[in-house]
């Protein structure tokens, strides 16, 4: 019985800034059913606030409770372990992070950071990682993301550069570490076996959640590929959210 959802947003939600086809609808009806959610993303471009404000536009139903960002665990992680970072992050995420101490860094933040992952910013960080005392923190190791109806590159082969030129193992804030969907759960306060997480992204979202004991729904929407499901042969699989919701919560 599947008592609570996880949701994806970019690529599940919406894409490029629209709604994506019934997924405005799929929300409405985890409500009207009682199922409550919460919604988990890696993305890093834009701040919580301006996440949530676009979805409220967008027509979803949510409360900021509900919103669950990797940035916002990064920070979290930061101040409990009074870490003084090297952000390589994008700018529009500068504001969230502009309160921390940033002198004589003693740990690296690796986002999506769009033009900045140029020779200069990467070479800072290896530079800081040199240090042995300095830690090597990402948002996520996703590859790649979609927008603009082309994939791009994520964080994640700049964290994978890092951890090779360094020899240090990055520590993963948002997806798929266990405890990114551990707090989710908390949150939730279901057992894993209860709840469904929902994404388009096989590696960070199904694999990710089924290692931690939850069910798991790929979707072919957002950044799906064809054949993706044959890497997480234990997930479930939908042509979109709407059709997730209906096959597998609402009528389960």
């Amino acid at each position: 019985m599947v008592r609570g959802v996880l949701l994806d947003i970019s690529g599940v939600l919406y894409q490029d800034d629209e709604p994506l086809p019934g997924a405005v609808a799929a929300v409405q009806k985890l409500q009207q059913a009682g199922i409550d959610f919460r919604l988990l993303t890696n993305t890093s471009r834009r701040t919580a606030e301006a996440i949530y404000y676009d979805l409220k536009r967008m027509g979803f139903a949510i409360s900021e409770r509900q919103l669950y960002t990797a940035p916002r665990a990064m920070l979290d992680y930061l101040q409990k372990h009074n870490l003084r970072p090297y952000c390589l992050m994008h700018p529009n995420l500068d504001p969230e992070f502009a309160r921390l101490n940033h002198t004589n860094p003693n740990a690296v933040v690796v986002c999506d950071a769009g033009e900045r992952f140029d020779y200069k910013g990467l070479n800072k960080a290896f530079q800081v990682l040199m240090n042995d005392d300095a830690e090597l923190l990402a948002i996520g190791e996703n590859r790649y993301f979609r927008s603009r109806n082309r994939l791009q590159l994520d964080a994640g082969p700049f964290v994978k550069a890092l951890e090779y030129a360094s020899g240090k193992q990055a520590v993963v804030l948002g997806k798929p570490a266990q405890a990114f969907f551990d707090s989710a759960l908390a949150s939730l306060g279901l057992p894993a076996d209860e709840v469904l997480m929902i994404g388009d992204d096989v590696e960070a979202d199904v694999n990710g959640a089924l290692q931690a004991g939850l069910r798991a729904c790929l979707v072919k929407t957002g950044k799906y590929r064809e054949g993706d499901e044959s890497r997480a042969p234990d997930g479930l699989l939908a042509d979109d959210l709407l059709q997730a919701v209906e096959e597998f919560t609402v009528t389960a």
